[in-house]
């Protein structure tokens, strides 16, 4: 009874040492997270927990993403490091059986050429430390927060690479859009040069209209040439993103595409669920608390049973045929006294350590309500652009036509038509980079939140 009072004593005072202590998980967030009053606050499942499937439903780009999650380089080295994090974690669940060893012996001696003699010996051997003072406990859950940190950081690198392949596609619709425009005016004010140059030799435009018609057509070709070369520059990083040779991408149209135009971005501890990276911090965090259980139970003996068990017919110094069987077990106690300040110096360290982890996890948590605000906030203003650009072409639609006509009846100059085509095409071109714009903040925001799942 007094034997089992004092266990339940030390159990005590060691679990308020904190060596027992399990790591509790974050449950509370900074208020205002995300920055927006805009943004909805609700329990129901929120744009992140949407399968990458469901957000992206061309059939191109799904099969671009499928090709990428398989043979990607950086998403099969973050596939290795759960495979090493789950040999590590087993390999600890395993440290709490004792070690067995079977160590078999023989030896032929002979004293002044006399007789050889023979002696053998077949034991098992086995070795066992007591988890009294919870370090093999600690290592496992440290062992365990490492393996899921690693399944974490596989998760971030599958996000990652979702919405790189998805930007770099639709950067790729959207670079073909404004090739496409950049061709058809190219055409057009090769006519308008055409034009020119009938109504030079009428005496209705002079040599300075004609040299700057020409000029500006020159210049258009110039910029069908970026775009084209643009476009080859988007079909090798898309190649290199699905670890591939450069080659011709398969892909729709900009015009075509469908995402979603209604979030629920939820509420942060929702989110928290959902961010990778958010969850690999907070598994960060979890290892250094247990590396630091682990750095003050380090101040506490090890105990130690070992044993071995087996047949000899070796008996000190005399040969029994045939041999007996023999048993021994010991029991030892490790006490560290002096370390030479190794322990204190190992404590402080991990305390500092700790400190770190839980900083970067607050930070990773800012980063998150920041991210989200911001791709909120550049969906939300091309949304709104894009009423104004859509209006914006269609005026200037409209008066590159009325300054065409009006130049052939001499009623208007050349510099009126130039100044005219030339802003339509500037507007073309940045309405379909604002709608790619409008794309990749859903993009982003699917990101924000976590998005990338199955």
């Amino acid at each position: 009874m007094r034997k089992i009072i004092i266990l339940s004593a030390a159990t005590l005072i060691l679990s308020s040492c904190g060596i027992y202590n399990k790591y509790k998980p974050v449950s509370e967030v900074p208020e205002g997270l995300y920055g927006s009053e805009s943004v909805a606050a609700t329990d129901t499942a929120n744009f992140g927990n949407l399968s990458w499937r469901e957000v992206f439903t061309d059939p191109y780009l799904q099969n671009l993403v499928d090709s990428a999650l398989l043979r990607n380089t950086d998403m099969q080295t973050a596939h290795l490091r759960v495979k090493e994090a789950e040999a590590t974690l087993l390999t600890s669940k395993l440290s709490y059986l004792p070690s067995l060893f079977l160590a078999p012996e023989g030896a032929v001696s002979s004293f002044d050429r006399g007789k050889a003699t023979q002696t053998y010996s077949l034991p098992v051997t086995a070795s066992w430390e007591l988890d009294i003072f919870g370090k093999v406990t600690t290592a496992k859950r440290r062992a365990k927060a490492a393996y899921e940190q690693s399944k974490e950081y596989e998760q971030a690198v599958k996000t990652q690479l979702v919405a790189s392949v998805a930007n770099t596609y639709y950067t790729l619709l959207m670079l073909d859009s404004q090739y496409e425009i950049a061709v058809a005016t190219e055409a057009a004010w090769k006519e308008s040069v055409n034009a020119t140059r009938a109504m030079k030799k009428a005496g209705m435009v002079n040599e300075a209209g004609l040299a700057q018609t020409e000029a500006t057509y020159f210049n258009i070709c110039t910029t069908v040439l970026d775009l084209k070369e643009q476009i080859n520059q988007a079909e090798n990083s898309l190649a290199l993103l699905l670890a591939e040779t450069p080659h011709k991408i398969q892909r729709g149209k900009l015009g075509n595409q469908q995402l979603p135009e209604n979030f629920s971005v939820g509420v942060p501890l929702q989110m928290l669920a959902n961010r990778p990276d958010v969850r690999s911090a907070e598994f960060s965090l979890a290892q250094a608390f247990y590396t630091t259980n682990a750095a003050r139970a380090a101040f506490y003996p090890s105990i130690t049973l070992s044993g071995s068990a087996g047949w000899t017919n070796s008996a000190g110094s005399m040969i029994v045929n045939p041999g007996k069987f023999l048993a021994s077990a010991v029991a030892s106690l490790t006490q560290p006294l002096f370390n030479k300040g190794a322990n204190i110096a190992q404590l402080k360290i991990a305390k500092a350590q700790q400190e770190e982890a839980r900083l970067s996890f607050e930070q990773t948590l800012l980063n998150a309500g920041v991210e989200v605000n911001e791709a909120l906030v550049q969906y939300q203003t091309a949304r709104e652009k894009a009423d104004y650009y859509n209006k914006q072409v269609a005026s200037l639609q409209t008066a590159a036509k009325s300054t065409s006509l009006l130049m052939k009846h001499g009623n208007t100059t050349y510099l009126e038509v130039l100044t005219a085509q030339q802003t339509l095409l500037n507007a073309q071109l940045s309405q379909v980079a604002n709608r790619f714009t409008e794309i990749q903040g859903v993009i982003t925001l699917y990101q924000a939140l976590g998005g990338g799942r199955m």
